[in-house]
């Protein structure tokens, strides 16, 4: 959906798995006592429950990409963990887990980051991603080496994203290199980029040059480099770039990307990869499938998707081979347009046999993360309500959706909450699944027992933490709006509440704008530390949220200003109408899109009933903000076209354009931007802020200028969080009267 939103190795040690995921039963691993400390993560914390604090954020261990073994017994999953929050220092490991009798064992334990775990086909060896080198590189566990994990890539640009061959004699990996020394032999090329960075990193000049768009991305300069993709033998022999020329062959969107976007056909002979457009890349949707003839990689990439204009990605091949299934959308441009899942019969190299056929049409949702559960099933998730849920389909009827269970007290087998990743292979399932309550924890079951037996929780590093923490569950409420709608909103209430008490409200709006506020967590936004400062806590769902119908997710489009204000409107006076909410404590916050309603607020009547604004990274003025931004067909697609060509487009919802209601209701007001946000640009912030000085409004600007869209690092997300919740309590006093 729309991406403005808001969000080397030490002695090893071996340790006999008490089943046989390898023959020989051993893994190595550099340190064991890291996966012991990880279990008692929170442990000091003996007093409770009590209020969170922002300090809890950083001890919670962060789970993410659980891998099943290809027989299903065994889940490999990584674990993140601040080590100094005021240094910016963490640890990503590696944790294996039997399904079978709970054994659970640390991977890998450098001090750097082991990502991105791929069992082989035959479950006898993982492929991992690390920086223990340097850079990031290919690295391989296996069971036949009785020592350090082997590092398999040693390229000067890095590897990433690496992925088995069917027979498991090849990986492919991503990595960003010159286009223009792609066409030499691997070590050739390889030295050249190595060279080139070389002398950039030591020049005196810091010039950069660009010839085409993208140049910036997000965060960083990508100059005129390319992610190409590249195989390797996998004994580490014969390197080289399969992807050679002048275009990405892996997606520069995150829009579009959905982990891993490449595969082998099932006969090994080609990559099937979601390649970006070769031309006009910064204002067209249209990625497409493309087939790569490993055998002949200079010749001209196959286009599969050449019928449909807008973005076709994240190709799977069904377990035998005959199907694939890939997500696409159908209006070019529109990059929150619902994205539908599609299945196409083929050979075994990867010929289409047939035309594809979309399996889910008959369901008003955008698919997310899928994965086939046999030859005529695929399951997948989808936004709903607020949440997420999860269906499957087979191409014959309607999707059904599965109403999970999940055996734990994080809330309750009632909710769904949020659903962050899913895999399955043999007859096993795992899930990350998290809530307003917590962060992702992993979940495992029996597809066949999907729906009708609870997914047992398979981790604990943040049950003593999250029991220390009083934590309230969210309510869910409508509010009827125009056009015969209903919008849903969340409320937090706060930690020790009093229903016969006045409390202040923090008023939260969402990024996107095609984006929601669901039933999950976030380490940016976390509703619950919000809640935790004495607030009631409300969370709308306006016009343009998605899981609601793809007609309410279209209603924000060219219309920033209009129904998703009034609805926000409505929200706010239904707030102001609950007995124990205190109508002249109400402060609003929000990020990217939810910064640009701050900002739409300031200059609006709405701002009336709010005794302050947070607006982090916004969009002001939507003329300067079409010139500066990275992705344009953003912009172009809400305003329906140029700026020179519709002028009036890119003014009617405009905030500089009425500036001047700013200096009439001097709402206080907090701005936050950051140096390297090319999605928000800095100029938004400098605008806004100006703006409000000029007229004498009571504001404050901070800066992070080693931070993009997001703030991510430790050190500075406390200062972020003190900064926010100082300005809250300053002009909101939290608490109940």
């Amino acid at each position: 959906m729309m991406k403005l939103l808001h969000f080397g190795m030490r002695p090893c040690v071996l340790v006999l798995f008490c089943m046989g995921l390898f023959p020989m039963g051993l893994f190595p691993c550099d340190q064991v006592a890291w996966g012991q400390v990880s279990e008692s993560a929170g442990s000091s914390e003996t007093k409770g429950p009590r209020p969170m604090r922002v300090e809890d954020l950083f001890k919670y261990e962060r789970y993410a990409e659980p891998q099943l073994s290809p027989d299903g017994k065994s889940v490999v999953y990584q674990a993140t963990r601040i080590a100094d929050a005021s240094k910016n220092t963490k640890s990503t490991h590696l944790h294996w887990m039997s399904l079978e009798d709970g054994t659970s064992s640390p991977v890998t334990g450098s001090a750097k980051s082991d990502t991105h775990a791929r069992f082989s086909p035959d479950g006898r060896r993982l492929l991992f991603e690390s920086t223990r080198s340097g850079s990031p590189q290919l690295y391989v566990l296996d069971s036949s080496v009785l020592g350090e994990a082997r590092q398999l890539t040693q390229i000067s640009t890095g590897a990433s994203t690496g992925i088995w061959s069917p027979d498991g004699k090849q990986i492919a990996f991503v990595s960003t290199v010159r286009p223009e020394f792609s066409q030499l032999p691997f070590a050739q090329s390889d030295a050249k980029n190595q060279e080139a960075d070389d002398q950039a990193a030591s020049s005196l000049v810091k010039a950069k040059v660009f010839t085409r768009l993208f140049y910036r991305h997000w965060d960083s300069y990508v100059e005129d480099k390319r992610q190409h993709l590249f195989v390797i033998q996998a004994d580490g022999t014969e390197c080289r770039d399969v992807t050679p020329g002048d275009r990405d062959a892996y997606p520069t969107s995150m829009t579009f990307s959905a982990g891993d976007d490449f595969c082998f056909t099932p006969d090994g002979r080609y990559l099937i990869i979601t390649a970006v457009p070769a031309q006009g890349e910064s204002w067209t949707t249209n990625y497409d499938l493309c087939r790569i003839d490993l055998s002949n990689p200079k010749s001209n990439w196959e286009t599969l998707t050449k019928s449909n204009a807008a973005a076709d990605c994240n190709p799977k091949f069904s377990p035998s081979g005959t199907r694939m299934a890939y997500k696409a959308q159908a209006r070019p441009g529109y990059e929150a347009d619902q994205w539908n899942l599609m299945v196409v019969d083929c050979k075994p190299d990867g010929t289409w046999t047939g035309e594809p056929k979309s399996w889910t049409t008959e369901i008003d949702r955008s698919v997310g993360e899928y994965s086939w559960t046999s030859d005529q099933s695929i399951a997948f998730v989808t936004e709903q309500d607020g949440a997420t849920a999860l269906y499957t389909a087979d191409g014959k009827a309607k999707p059904t959706r599965v109403s999970l269970q999940f055996g734990d007290a994080l809330g309750g087998p009632s909710r769904a909450g949020q659903i962050t990743a899913m895999h399955t292979a043999g007859d096993h399932v795992v899930l990350a699944r998290a809530t307003i309550n917590g962060p992702a924890e992993l979940y495992v079951g029996k597809k066949s027992e999907l729906g009708t037996a609870p997914l047992r929780k398979i981790t604990q590093g943040n049950d003593a933490l999250s029991e220390s923490l009083e934590r309230t569950a969210p309510e869910s409420i409508k509010v009827a709006v125009e056009g015969d709608q209903a919008m849903q909103m969340w409320i937090l209430k706060p930690p020790g509440f009093d229903p016969s008490k006045k409390w202040p409200v923090a008023y939260l709006i969402h990024g996107g704008p095609q984006g929601a506020w669901e039933d999950g967590w976030s380490f940016r936004w976390t509703p619950q530390l919000w809640a935790a400062q004495g607030y009631v806590v409300v969370l709308p769902n306006p016009r343009g949220s998605t899981g609601f119908g793809q007609k309410f997710c279209d209603e924000i489009s060219g219309d920033w200003g209009g129904k998703c204000y009034r609805d926000l409107v409505a929200g706010l006076e239904a707030i102001k109408k609950l007995p124990y909410v205190d109508a002249e404590r109400i402060g609003s916050a929000g990020a990217s899109f939810g910064g640009y309603m701050q900002d739409w607020f300031a200059v609006n009547e709405i701002s009336k009933d709010l005794r302050c604004l947070i607006s982090h990274c916004s969009v002001y003025n939507f003329e300067s903000m079409w010139g500066t931004t990275d992705e344009l067909w953003f912009d172009e697609f809400e305003h329906g076209g140029l700026p020179w060509e519709l002028p009036g487009k890119y003014r009617e919802f405009s905030p500089h354009t009425r500036a001047e209601n700013m200096g009439r209701y001097k709402t206080p007001m907090l701005v936050i931007h950051n140096d390297l946000d090319f999605r928000c640009p800095i100029g938004q912030g400098h605008e806004l802020f100006q703006a409000l000085q000029r007229q004498g409004v009571p504001s404050r600007f901070i800066n992070f200028p080693d931070e993009g869209h997001w703030v991510a690092k430790s050190a500075n997300s406390m200062v972020w969080h003190n900064e926010v919740f100082g300005w809250l309590k300053k002009y909101c006093p939290p608490g109940g009267r």
